[in-house]
């Protein structure tokens, strides 16, 4: 299925941690938007994997994707090698999208920060056409990067003031990860992250008058067409 928008992430929630409300804002004005979730999240210390996939699916609903895969990679076992790098890349290639997010490249948990970089690897790939050559070459056109865990530099935010809802609805599938219950173990997601979360989204917004913002970073400058328009 050919995308306008893929989002890569190393377990399922990480893309609705960072930019739920960025992705349903772009599915209601009729875009398709996919997400690529690396692992099936096997190492996490609640939940199952069945039961992840479900809320996996749940999510997908709440924010209107026109897909969701997993590529079934290790849960902590992802590494710069050929085999990821091309695993990724095969998957930019099959959907053709015009732009791809990525985890942002410095976050407290070693799979965000490989999946950042197996994502940047695949994209550079992707355009070549001998590498893999039994796929056709695609050129993504833009790559950001989404705060999971810690926040850098912001290049761009998003408004998503009118899409918070779905947003912290997208996150509460995540029943497993975010609550607490008979037998949970205690970790960071379920010690009041969803609120963190929300406060840093209305902090980011903060200084532009905005209720809710998502941000976002670019290695490469992001292009005006002149100041005072809107970008792009």
């Amino acid at each position: 299925m050919s995308l306008d928008i893929l989002i890569f992430g190393a377990h399922a929630d990480d893309a609705e941690i960072g930019m739920a409300g960025t992705i349903a804002k772009h599915t209601a004005a009729g875009m398709k938007v996919g997400v690529c979730d690396l692992t099936k999240a096997e190492m996490s210390s609640n939940g199952t994997v069945e039961r992840r996939a479900e809320e996996a699916e749940e999510a997908s609903r709440v924010l209107g994707l026109s897909c969701r895969t997993n590529l079934g990679l290790p849960d902590r076992g992802l590494y710069i090698t050929p085999e990821h790098i091309q695993a990724v890349t095969a998957e930019i290639r099959r959907h053709a999208p015009k732009i791809v997010f990525a985890p942002y490249w410095e976050d407290r948990h070693p799979d965000h920060v490989m999946c950042s970089k197996l994502v940047q690897e695949a994209v550079f790939n992707a355009k070549l056409r001998n590498y893999m050559p039994t796929m056709p070459a695609t050129q993504v056109k833009e790559l950001y990067f989404y705060f999971i865990n810690d926040m850098g530099p912001v290049d761009l935010i998003v408004d998503i003031t009118e899409h918070y809802e779905q947003k912290e609805k997208s996150l509460l599938s995540y029943r497993s990860q975010f609550e607490i219950g008979a037998g949970t173990v205690s970790t960071p997601l379920n010690q009041g992250y969803i609120e963190r979360v929300r406060a840093r989204d209305s902090l980011l917004g903060q200084r532009s008058l905005i209720s809710f913002a998502e941000g976002f970073a670019s290695i490469t400058p992001y292009v005006v067409g002149q100041f005072g328009a809107e970008a792009r």
